[in-house]
């Protein structure tokens, strides 16, 4: 048995030695067809693109990634080819939303904003469930929207309704009428582009240029779900975590950009552990293996009471965007050394 891991997930050096005849621990982007030729298991983050380029002639059979996302993983060929592939949803989504409200918090203080505010939440999945839970408790206004979630649910074009999260399903929201009233709008969905709702670029020249209201669009989902081309161009504010063409950033939109991260928004540690612990579980189930799983101290589904003081608190992005503006072309250093924090 023989496992190549990607060298920066955290918490898995001196478990995978238990079981595995040989484990090679590599950074992300020198993980080659040639390092996995003979590995039955690749452990990966996003920066390992899973391939046939990377996979043809191998004898990997199982793939796990400890990340929420899989948009770096060709799954139709791992299908046709009998690899199983695992992810961990929901590992990172309380940092996520962490960042997202920390942020919104110092925009506000910075624009001196006192009044509630009505918050678009695009995609309601694990992060952006619980960005909407925590918007509920801090008083805003939440409008929802998930075409996907959607289906065979009412679509709500306008109202005014608190986005009850208990009634979620009669509250979601078009994105013309997010476009209308929010004044600050967060991206949560995975990056397609293809099937019914491609989320490719969903945030571009048209979108923008529709919006009423809305001072601060943010990004912490995949890059291209925002067109950077068209946020550069839009006069409003933005907070991005993710970019198009990481690590090759658009240096003028950082410049542009509030908040400005390198992909650290799910960075805590609760939220590595949670990918580790969900990785090795299935590797457990699907070897049989007795591997010990890392004890998180955090709840998966985030704080219960997340008031503005705890989330300032715990975390200000505006620390990471000084670091990522002074030195924009150490994008991968800033991102692959970054100091774990705390969750709220």
């Amino acid at each position: 048995m023989k496992i190549v891991a990607d060298s920066k997930i955290p918490y898995l050096k001196g478990v995978l030695e238990h079981v595995a005849q040989e484990v090679l621990y590599v950074p992300g982007t020198e993980i080659s067809g040639d390092v996995v030729r003979d590995a039955n298991v690749l452990l990966t983050r996003t920066r390992t693109h899973c391939d046939s380029a990377l996979l043809e002639g191998s004898k990997v059979e199982f793939i796990g990634t400890a990340t929420i996302g899989t948009d770096h993983i060709d799954l139709d060929y791992c299908r046709r080819h009998g690899i199983t592939v695992v992810n961990a949803p929901g590992c990172n989504a309380p940092a996520v939303a962490q960042w997202v409200h920390a942020t919104i918090l110092q925009w506000m203080q910075a624009n001196n904003v006192t009044h509630p505010i009505t918050l678009g939440v695009v995609g309601v999945g694990h992060v952006g469930s619980i960005v909407a839970r925590w918007a509920q408790e801090l008083g805003y206004r939440i409008l929802l929207n998930d075409p996907p979630l959607a289906e065979g649910v009412e679509n709500v074009e306008s109202g005014t309704r608190n986005g009850n999260l208990s009634t979620l399903h009669s509250a979601l929201y078009t994105l013309r009428c997010l476009q209308r009233e929010c004044d600050i709008i967060t991206f949560h969905t995975p990056l397609t582009r293809d099937g019914k709702y491609p989320t490719w670029h969903l945030c571009d020249e048209d979108f923008l240029r529709g919006l009423k209201r809305c001072k601060l669009i943010l990004n912490a989902a995949r890059g291209a779900v925002c067109d950077n081309e068209a946020l550069l161009r839009w006069q409003g504010d933005v907070a991005l975590d993710c970019w198009e063409h990481e690590p090759a950033i658009n240096r003028e939109l950082l410049d542009k950009a509030f908040v400005a991260t390198p992909h650290i928004a799910g960075y805590s540690r609760q939220g590595k552990m949670r990918g580790t612990a969900m990785v090795i579980e299935a590797l457990n189930r699907y070897f049989g293996w007795n591997l010990p799983v890392p004890e998180v101290d955090k709840p998966l589904l985030g704080a219960t009471d997340a008031t503005p003081q705890l989330i300032m608190d715990s975390y200000n992005p505006l620390h990471d965007t000084v670091a990522l503006k002074a030195a924009p072309g150490q994008f991968e250093s800033l991102r692959n050394n970054y100091l774990l924090r705390g969750e709220v």
